[in-house]
């Protein structure tokens, strides 16, 4: 599909009478940086901005409760992914599902997929997909130095998180093992990779009529491509920005890694939208698969929003097409509304 479609919109009659309610850990949040999650609090007071913007009945809250009883909303609009504990990115669509209550985003079993950076390596290797040799210390499993992957430095994360939390590197296994042993006192399984000096590559994917519409792709070129880059870093919690969001031109990088991210959205239909992510080693030129970012970050000032810029859609246009899109798939744009419910 031509990446230069329109933008699709929610007619005025639906905004009005449905009952959008969107969860975020800073819904109501109206100042600048948070001490703790700096941009992202900016981040979710904005989407909030833009929801009103756009003209929808919206519903604020700030917790998983409110849908530990059922709500009196159409539509949820789920964005607090991170909610302090393991896998806690599953349990927003789990409460919807358990109301029979639609929302925005993958189902759960598939935002747990994609959220468990294991499992969706798994998934690109089954599908031909190269990736990174890797190894996973689940808490509880013995940490064994023959699963490490050979390397002359690693990259250890939590196998389940986000802009970077809790990364850090080291030369050696016994730097490593630490690295695991302090993410799993911290409640995380533990992920170890080969640390690959060169730039990321973001493949933001948005639905349009039921197929995937791939947007410009982007690449993340460090200044240093052999700095490790950190939460601090992308929640702007530190001085100075040692990378730059651009598009991609080099055409046999941007044809490789779009097919590839089209294989590996086969495996996450339907999910509204995503970031599929890449790494390309400036020493070799290869191209592995990072991970998989379902409902990934839609502020102004990321990727997916400076994607749709460049076919020419406002940051508006792209919430309200994905909303509308969502809304069509489950049957929404269609339904009458109940005002009196």
């Amino acid at each position: 599909m031509s990446r230069h479609a329109m933008p699709r919109a929610i007619p005025a009659a639906l905004k009005r009478t449905l009952r959008v309610l969107f969860v975020a850990k800073h819904a109501r949040w109206d100042g600048g940086l948070h001490p703790d999650d700096g941009t992202h609090a900016v981040y979710h007071r904005e989407m909030r901005q833009v929801l009103e913007a756009i003209g929808l009945n919206l519903v604020l809250a700030d917790d998983y409760r409110v849908l530990f009883d059922e709500p009196l909303v159409d539509f949820v609009f789920p964005l607090l992914n991170r909610g302090g504990f393991l896998n806690s990115e599953m349990l927003l669509p789990l409460l919807c599902e358990r109301l029979d209550l639609p929302y925005l985003g993958a189902t759960p079993i598939l935002r747990g997929l994609a959220d468990d950076k294991h499992l969706a390596k798994r998934a690109a290797l089954a599908r031909g997909v190269p990736t990174a040799p890797w190894a996973i210390f689940r808490r509880g499993a013995p940490i064994e130095a023959a699963a490490c992957p050979p390397g002359e430095r690693f990259v250890i994360k939590p196998n389940a998180s986000s802009a970077s939390w809790g990364v850090s590197d080291a030369h050696d296994w016994a730097g490593a093992r630490q690295a695991v042993i302090r993410l799993h006192d911290e409640g995380h399984d533990a992920i170890v990779e080969p640390f690959i000096a060169g730039h990321d590559i973001e493949v933001s994917v948005i639905t349009i009529d039921d197929a995937p519409l791939v947007l410009p792709t982007q690449i993340v070129e460090q200044a240093d491509p052999g700095l490790l880059r950190t939460y601090q870093e992308k929640r702007n919690l530190c001085a100075g920005q040692a990378y730059e969001i651009r598009p991609l031109t080099d055409p046999r990088v941007l044809d490789v890694v779009e097919a590839r991210a089209r294989e590996m959205m086969r495996e996450f239909m339907p999910f509204d939208y995503g970031r599929f992510e890449f790494r390309v080693d400036v020493a070799t030129g290869a191209i592995q698969f990072l991970e998989v970012n379902l409902n990934c970050n839609l502020w102004s000032r990321k990727t997916i929003a400076m994607a749709a810029a460049q076919i020419g859609w406002s940051h508006g246009e792209l919430i309200e097409t994905i909303l509308a899109e969502s809304l069509r798939r489950q049957g929404l744009m269609a339904r009458q509304i109940d005002v009196a419910a």
